[in-house]
């Protein structure tokens, strides 16, 4: 069975640039054995037959910015689990395949993927050509956060909303509008206490270098273009307000010279990511 085009084309660029690393990398920074696979077997084949296509220097880049984002946040997730949490909720799933990778090793995680329903069939089907059964603690929920927000899709998916929730909420928020974003913090009051956040965002164009504007806005030209422009942005100083207003405590908020010096300092094939332009951030309910 052979999926029909991918109806997200940036959750199609993410995943392959997590598919790319495989490859392209030596040393892992995020390992995924699903992750070429994930692609569907025509995408994933010209990836494997012309890997160096996804090897200049944009898209090193922005492969770094992607490895280096979900290593961050299931570094988090990771550290919520081991203090006790058991429900994580993907925010604008895409191609993620952490339910798939953790199956085994923590089947009492209940994972709760929230994504556009076009997506979710896409991926269900992906998943029946590969002959991957879908993991038993894996759960779709039919979700657009212009219209219903992520506390109210695990409500309706199931979750218990009185016990503490994992959120990544990565290559989101930028499609929203300010008010959009504002409003979908705002829900996070909900969760109950232990809760914790992962999210990216992009950072606000007056605090970067002017240099660095010019290539924010060149790429904001090329997704508004593909028909995905972005449309939020903040600073580290709003973002925390926002989460703070929700019961959140900022616990990290790094910029791209810190996650090159957690990830990537020290590699012989120099893979970094360019650019201060976005920022993640992790936060937990106190």
């Amino acid at each position: 069975m052979k999926p029909i085009d991918c109806p997200s084309p940036s959750a199609m660029r993410v995943a392959t640039a997590r598919a790319a690393h495989q490859i392209l990398e030596d040393d892992l920074v995020f390992k995924d054995p699903f992750a070429v696979a994930s692609l569907g077997s025509a995408n994933a084949a010209s990836l494997i037959r012309e890997p160096l296509v996804h090897n200049d220097v944009s898209s090193r880049s922005m492969r770094a910015a992607m490895v280096a984002r979900t290593r961050f946040a299931e570094d988090s997730l990771l550290s919520a689990i081991a203090n006790g949490t058991v429900q994580y909720c993907v925010v604008g799933a895409g191609l993620d395949t952490w339910a798939l990778r953790a199956a085994s090793t923590l089947p009492a995680v209940a994972t709760f993927e929230l994504d556009q329903p076009s997506m979710q069939h896409w991926k269900a089907r992906l998943y029946a050509e590969n002959k991957w059964a879908q993991p038993e603690n894996l759960r779709y929920v039919a979700t657009d956060l212009r219209e219903m927000s992520a506390v109210d899709g695990l409500r309706a998916g199931g979750a218990d909303l009185s016990k503490p929730v994992s959120l990544s909420v990565l290559g989101v928020l930028v499609y929203l509008d300010n008010d959009i974003v504002e409003r979908e913090i705002a829900t996070l009051e909900q969760l109950a206490v232990g809760s914790t956040i992962s999210l990216d965002y992009r950072l606000d164009e007056t605090q970067l270098h002017p240099m660095e504007q010019v290539m924010m806005q060149f790429t904001a030209s090329m997704m508004a273009a593909g028909g995905e422009p972005w449309k939020s942005s903040c600073t580290p100083q709003r973002m925390g307000e926002l989460l703070a207003r929700a019961g959140f405590r900022v616990d990290e908020d790094l910029g791209a010279s810190d996650l090159n010096a957690r990830y990537f300092a020290g590699r012989r094939d120099g893979l970094q990511i360019a650019g201060e332009g976005f920022r993640c951030l992790s936060a937990i309910k106190d």
